[in-house]
């Protein structure tokens, strides 16, 4: 369940957004600017989302908005790896892409996000590309970092990361030399526990689920 500061957001998400409304949002010169710079020919899922992270890093620059947004994209990816109805909404072939928009829009409005992410979602909604929206949020901060000259981790685990967590995989990594690193979590159940944690072309997988698979292989070859 949504929640904006302990107010419930379970409502419908679209509702009280007439389609007029949804319609102007999406006219607005940022949304516009979105849309042309990441509607490249690509149909590369990774090469789709660092196009919209790029068009949204240089829009943000351009109105002396970058770290305010940078901050909103982070909190984007917590929302969406903590809210089971946010990651329906996203992956859900059954909801029409008008239904979508208005939908992502409605949501990230009721939890406080600035016009420039809501817009970003509106274009990546009418492009029928919600379900890579965490994969943008992920190549955002890749992009910040590399700009930044900031070591980035991908780290995936199969439950969102405490903060204590967090800080432990950190203080691991500093240990083994990477004392400037960005920790981009992202959460994949299928992995069952562990870590899967890649910097660089370096891949560290600690996950229960390759454990599993270890243990099956040599289970096989002991027969």
């Amino acid at each position: 369940m949504l929640r904006r500061r302990g107010v419930h957001a379970n409502r419908p998400p679209a509702s009280g957004l007439a389609g007029n409304v949804v319609v102007r949002a999406l006219r607005r010169p940022s949304a516009k600017r979105v849309d042309r710079v990441a509607s490249g020919g690509s149909t590369n899922p990774g090469g789709v989302a660092a196009r919209y992270a790029s068009a949204l890093y240089a829009l943000a620059e351009d109105q002396h908005a970058l770290d305010r947004t940078i901050e909103q994209m982070e909190a984007l990816g917590r929302l969406i790896d903590t809210s089971p109805d946010l990651q329906r909404l996203l992956i859900s072939p059954l909801i029409d892409v008008n239904t979508a928009q208005k939908a992502i829009r409605a949501v990230l409005a009721d939890q406080g996000f600035d016009v420039l992410v809501q817009d970003l979602a509106g274009v990546v909604a009418t492009n029928r590309r919600l379900g890579a929206l965490r994969g943008i949020v992920l190549a955002f901060a890749a992009l910040v970092a590399e700009k930044r000259g900031v070591i980035v981790a991908h780290v995936a685990s199969a439950q969102p990361l405490s903060p204590t967590q967090e800080t432990q995989l950190r203080a691991r990594l500093i240990e083994a030399g990477y004392a400037n690193v960005n920790i981009l979590p992202a959460v994949d159940p299928s992995l069952l526990g562990g870590l899967v944690v890649k910097i660089g072309a370096r891949l560290y997988d600690t996950s229960l689920k390759s454990r599993l698979q270890r243990l099956q292989y040599a289970m096989k070859g002991a027969a």
